[in-house]
């Protein structure tokens, strides 16, 4: 295949869709993760205002967004590649009883007018995207003036002990969690270290950004500039 046709249909790997992002449903959706979910989803908004608008770029099955809209207080709007995540994750709204839009589309070509969103968050979903500068920009893109872009993923020097620490931390059955550590450790090696991630937020229209790490992953915070009158 080539570079382009790669670049075209957006993502690294197997599509999202089906069997695939039905399995993965079942490995995110355990009531420890979703009490992490609901303590993230208060943490990255503390400093919002009520009102703020809020995209999370590939919610997948949409436990964050989720409780991002719980919360009562934001417009919330989800962004995924995969239609199967997308009819899930409405669905999963819609039994949530909260309201996240959750539209179908491209982190590279996102189809959302420019300065629509205060918040841009992506997790565990980054290293997957075939065009990671050109996603960065269109998170620069579509913020506000002063809004930020905060992208949480694996880094690539995780270690296997690390890996099988965070699997344990999931509470997965045994056989669920042996498919899970099979399913990092193939996901790291298309996952970016921290100096990759510096070059990247460098590169793109934000120009540069603030690293921290911990456990198998990283979280890189982008700001995009207020405009000069």
């Amino acid at each position: 295949m080539s570079t382009s046709a790669k670049q075209a249909k957006g993502y690294k790997g197997l599509p999202m869709e089906g069997f695939i992002a039905r399995w993965y449903v079942r490995t995110r959706g355990t009531a420890s993760q979703l009490e992490d979910w609901k303590r993230q989803a208060a943490q990255i908004t503390r400093e919002l205002p009520d009102g703020a608008a809020i995209l999370e770029v590939a919610p997948g099955p949409g436990y964050f967004a989720i409780e991002l809209a719980r919360l009562g207080r934001f417009h919330v709007t989800g962004l995924d590649i995969s239609h199967t995540f997308v009819d899930i994750a409405t669905e999963h709204a819609r039994q949530a009883g909260v309201q996240v839009d959750f539209r179908l589309g491209n982190a590279a070509s996102m189809p959302f007018d420019t300065g629509t969103f205060d918040l841009v968050v992506c997790q565990a979903a980054f290293k997957n995207f075939s065009q990671p500068v050109e996603a960065i920009d269109e998170m620069h893109r579509v913020l506000r003036d002063g809004g930020t872009a905060v992208i949480q993923d694996m880094r690539k020097d995780a270690t296997s002990a690390a890996v099988a620490a965070e699997v344990q931390a999931m509470r997965l059955g045994s056989v669920t969690a042996l498919m899970t550590r099979g399913a990092l450790r193939s996901l790291r090696g298309r996952a970016y270290t921290t100096q990759q991630f510096q070059h990247m937020a460098a590169s793109s229209a934000f120009g540069g950004g603030t690293i921290d790490t911990q456990g198998i992953g990283l979280e890189l915070r982008l700001q995009k500039r207020v405009a000069k009158p």
